[in-house]
């Protein structure tokens, strides 16, 4: 069983700065992150492979609280105080980082926009946040610093040298305004790129506290190497790399491309230890793992996977990692030989894909949260993890229930504690709508937990399929029968109503089909492709996984996509197609 008891305390050491460092009950995060630096020293702390050739760069922690320090007395001087928006955007960079904390140190609250709208949509999102001043990436930047705009506009790239957030520097010492614990830190928004914009407010204790209390379920160590190669921006990366990083002394290796090349040479020159992605991202590269071991030819194969169930059978019964040796050449040669763990959130992921790392030697979890609960309230320990579920939730110091629950155990999630956000950026109505009478967050998706508190995701509420028998089906479920198809570039599924008068719904299946598959059966996607043999092939992909599925939830209509569907930069597809 893992370390559940409420003696086990991973921010126990914080007892010794309190009252000097920091006077609350959790420090803010400019005070956690500098008590980090008192503790750690000169280790690394951001890296990055932005030198001559790809170089690595790396920058200690306290060369990083000086740039932080100095660009935080900047803002003073340019007059941002306790509650004024500083907004940032742009790729994965020590920048980015750099100018989230010497915000966040001049009292300010940040503002992280997503890199990857378009101009018009930030727009959008700055007129709702009103920052005073705005860091941004050189790709947008001519565009900002050419309009007529409230904000001051400043760079995260050297290329713009005046602007160079490196190089802003205030003519004298200025003192800072520092924040107080429950004072607002962030705010992040998670729609209304195009309409009104939902901003989640979250307080330096929201992150703090979520930092330490996600460490109750895996240990995290100074010599650990965090790879941030999903968008910062987004509150799993910016929660479970960056601050998660800074709480312990570990060092962040800041990815900006998920290029193939790229990403296999900073896996390899970063020595990373922790890996945190996507259901995408891990799928990709097992695909790729297992199609190298399929090439071997049938018996190698055969062998493979026979050791694969002894490694999993091993690690489950006595709890001894046998894999990382039987299975070091394969993992070297993916370049994740060095990892100690990879956690998968932002998505379901499915059992098989879970299985294999797990069988491969990989120490391979997942995890479970929102926005609004900064954003991590479940992990799954990798000492008794379940490959079923998300996650263990964090008690005693957060609450976990199911509300209205089914025949089936299952309902809708609610949680209370320190990490729940404080509300909608100026959206009274809004944040009323999803607290319960007793302060309960209720998160909209569909689970049920176990007598150990470990949760088992159903779905998205809103995405819940109600079939002619009364039956819920939760598309999520189905789609994860499809992750290591790798015919399938995308697959979503959704009710459709075959009788308009009974409004009963029905299974369709939107499908994006891969280039692999166009390759294997030698056609050009482009170039009026035979459309029959795709569909068959389809076709009988969709059968396969018909069987294992209930009578109920099969997939009864297959709708082949011309393009692909949009996806967040997290790599989920936006459910925003015909309903």
């Amino acid at each position: 069983m893992a370390n559940t008891n409420e003696q086990y305390t991973p921010w126990k050491f914080l007892d010794e700065f309190r009252g000097k460092d920091f006077a609350g009950e959790w420090p803010t995060v400019p005070e956690m992150f500098n008590i980090t630096v008192k503790r750690f020293g000169n280790k690394p702390c951001f890296t990055d492979f932005e030198g001559p050739g790809g170089s690595k760069n790396t920058l200690s922690y306290p060369q990083v609280q000086q740039k932080v320090k100095q660009l935080a007395q900047w803002l003073a001087w340019k007059g941002i105080t306790k509650g004024d928006r500083v907004a940032v955007t742009g790729k994965n960079s020590p920048e980015w980082g750099t100018v989230f904390l010497a915000a966040l140190s001049a009292g300010a609250v940040v503002c992280p926009i997503d890199w990857g709208l378009h101009e018009k949509e930030v727009v959008n999102l700055l007129n709702t946040a009103r920052p005073k001043i705005f860091f941004v990436d050189e790709e947008k930047y001519d565009f900002f610093k050419e309009g007529k705009f409230d904000y001051e506009i400043y760079s995260l790239s050297p290329k713009c040298s005046e602007e160079y957030a490196y190089n802003l520097a205030a003519p004298e010492d200025i003192a800072l305004n520092a924040p107080e614990e429950n004072d607002l830190a962030a705010i992040l928004f998670t729609s209304g790129t195009t309409g009104t914009p939902k901003g989640v407010m979250l307080t330096h204790q929201n992150l703090v506290s979520d930092a330490y209390i996600a460490q109750s379920r895996m240990a995290i160590y100074s010599t650990d190497v965090f790879y941030a190669l999903l968008p910062i921006h987004h509150a799993y990366t910016m929660q479970a790399v960056f601050i998660e990083s800074l709480s312990c002394g570990a060092e962040i290796v800041y990815g900006k491309s998920m290029a193939v090349s790229r990403l296999m040479k900073e896996l390899k020159e970063g020595q990373i230890t922790m890996l945190l992605g996507v259901p995408l991202l891990f799928n990709k590269l097992l695909a790729g793992i297992l199609k190298g071991i399929k090439a071997k030819g049938p018996i190698v194969n055969a062998v493979i996977h026979i050791l694969l169930n002894i490694s999993y059978f091993v690690k489950k019964l006595f709890g001894i990692n046998i894999g990382k040796k039987l299975f070091k050449a394969v993992l070297k040669q993916a370049n994740i030989y060095s990892l100690r763990i990879a956690i998968c959130g932002g998505g379901p992921l499915a059992e098989s894909v879970f299985k294999i790392y797990n069988e491969m030697g990989i120490d391979f979890v997942q995890g479970y949260g929102l926005t609004e609960t900064s954003p991590i309230i479940a992990l799954n320990p990798i000492d008794h993890f379940k490959i079923q579920s998300v996650g263990q939730y964090f008690f005693p110091w957060m609450e976990m229930k199911v509300l209205d629950a089914g025949e089936d155990g299952i309902g809708e999630i609610a949680v209370r504690g320190p990490m729940v956000f404080k509300g909608y950026y100026q959206m009274p109505e809004e944040t009323a709508k999803v607290f319960t009478a007793d302060g309960f967050f209720k998160t909209g998706d569909l689970g049920w937990l176990d007598k150990e508190g470990y949760l088992m995701l159903a779905g998205r509420a809103k995405n819940m399929i109600v079939t002619a028998g009364g039956k819920n089906v939760y598309p999520e479920e189905i789609e994860n029968a499809f992750q290591l198809c790798t015919d399938i570039n995308q697959i979503t599924v959704q009710g459709y109503t075959e009788d308009k008068e009974s409004k009963n719904e029905e299974i369709e299946a939107l499908i994006y089909p891969s280039d692999d598959l166009y390759a294997r059966l030698g056609l050009n996607r482009e170039q009026n492709a035979n459309m029959d043999l795709v569909n068959e092939e389809i076709r009988q992909i969709v059968a396969q996984v018909n069987k294992d599925l209930q009578p109920y939830a099969r997939i009864t209509k297959i709708t082949l996509l011309e393009k692909p569907l949009e996806m967040t930069t997290t790599q989920k597809v936006k459910r925003n197609y015909k309903k």
